[in-house]
């Protein structure tokens, strides 16, 4: 009885300490950079998921800069080799954490819980690198929004526009009426927006493919590029002087209040509307922008995985594992104004617009239509992004002819390449 007693109590003791590195309590240290109020509640769902399978959350915020101020600090972690076991890392720049070697391997995770099945493949080939899964995706933002108070159009007599025609004759028209026809935030990152979404509403997927993720040069100086560039040309003249490094919640708050008819920016635009007490297809219309009914242009956030010691390896796929279960993808969407990146999910708790976003980012998905944000970094990397960024700029805010433009866009991703 007494070896039993001893037999016993050995095994209750391996139990409790020796399946920890198999498996039993470990800690995640995370980086990000969701520190205003709603995202970092909406983070908190998943510290306390986590905590509840009885592992440790290590919270590694990092405010400022649109996360680069996040990249900076993670870049000098990795260098020093003590890098967080998660960060929120996105787009293309998953692809160069992969070639530095210091990413693990969540295959495992996600053959268990069917990633292949509940993402589009569109979205599950940004998060592999050379076949294997390195990253998580959290959320999805659909970026050709084009937010619409329906007071000012009324007033103007005017229609919200779906195709380019009708949104200059319905420019026309509020610019009559003595209001701002379009709300425009004058920043580069703002700028590359509504351009990206002209190429999308003016030349169709297959144009866009080529231009904005392949990045080929031929296509960019066409006279297909030249017509986009003409059309983001015609928007100036339908913006308010004040518009030059405007940032984009003011931008927002024009439409909000009735100053502005329209304005094009990516679903994170709904928070202000909802912080405003507006009501969506009452207060306010969020509609595709001209062109781009059947097409998704997404923005997804997400978070790429790095080798950690073994004792932690179990908390780091629990992680991975609930970022993509129903219950945090509807809590932090819901908080975010995004919608969840698993295909499936009940359209039921979440609003108007998201609805509509989540019916889009299904079909899209089937079509081919589902596609990349070059502004928002989901498209090519970084220095393609920079020239066609700064080409873009320059055109929009000088005298450049769009023909002078599309060849100045195709030089400077050449040299980029």
């Amino acid at each position: 009885m007494r070896i039993f007693k001893c037999v016993l109590f050995v095994l209750i003791i391996f139990s409790i300490f020796g399946c920890q590195g198999k498996g039993g309590p470990g800690e995640v240290e995370v980086l990000h950079w969701w520190t205003s109020g709603g995202e970092a509640a909406s983070l908190a769902v998943l510290k306390q998921l986590l905590e509840a399978e009885g592992h440790t959350w290590k919270d590694f915020a990092v405010a400022g800069g649109g996360g680069d101020q996040a990249m900076t600090v993670l870049k000098s972690r990795a260098v020093a080799g003590n890098p967080p076991a998660a960060a929120q890392v996105k787009g293309p720049q998953i692809q160069l954490w992969g070639d530095e070697g210091v990413l693990t391997n969540l295959d495992d995770v996600a053959k268990a819980e069917n990633w292949d099945a509940i993402l589009p493949k569109v979205v599950a080939d940004i998060m592999k690198y050379k076949g294997n899964y390195v990253a998580v995706p959290v959320n999805v933002h659909r970026i050709n929004w084009m937010w619409c108070n329906p007071a000012v159009f009324e007033k103007a007599g005017a229609t919200i526009p779906t195709t380019w025609e009708e949104f200059e004759t319905a420019c026309q028209k509020i610019q009559a009426a003595g209001l701002i026809p379009v709300a425009w935030g004058g920043q580069p990152w703002q700028e590359a927006t509504v351009f990206e979404t002209i190429v999308a509403g003016v030349s169709g997927t297959d144009f866009y493919k080529k231009t904005m993720v392949q990045a080929d040069p031929a296509a960019l100086e066409s006279d297909t590029m030249v017509k986009v560039l003409n059309t983001l040309k015609m928007i100036k003249q339908y913006t308010d002087p004040g518009a030059p490094g405007r940032d984009w919640n003011l931008a927002t708050a024009m439409v909000i209040k009735g100053e502005a008819g329209m304005q094009f920016m990516g679903d994170w635009a709904k928070g202000e509307f909802t912080a405003a007490g507006k009501t969506p297809d009452v207060d306010y219309v969020a509609a595709p922008a001209p062109g781009t009914a059947k097409q998704f242009l997404f923005n997804i956030d997400s978070f790429i995985m790095f080798k950690v010691a073994k004792k932690n390896e179990a908390a780091q796929k629990a992680m991975a594992r609930l970022i993509l279960q129903p219950k945090f993808q509807e809590v932090f969407n819901i908080n975010k104004g995004s919608i969840p990146v698993r295909m499936g999910m009940s359209e039921e708790p979440f609003d108007a617009p998201a609805r509509l976003a989540m019916k889009d980012f299904s079909e899209s998905s089937r079509s081919g239509d589902l596609v990349p944000s070059m502004a928002h970094e989901m498209a090519v990397m970084p220095a393609i992004r920079g020239a066609i960024m700064d080409a873009v700029t320059n055109f929009y805010n000088s005298d450049m002819t769009a023909e002078a433009a599309a060849k100045q866009l195709a030089t400077a991703v050449k040299a980029a390449m």
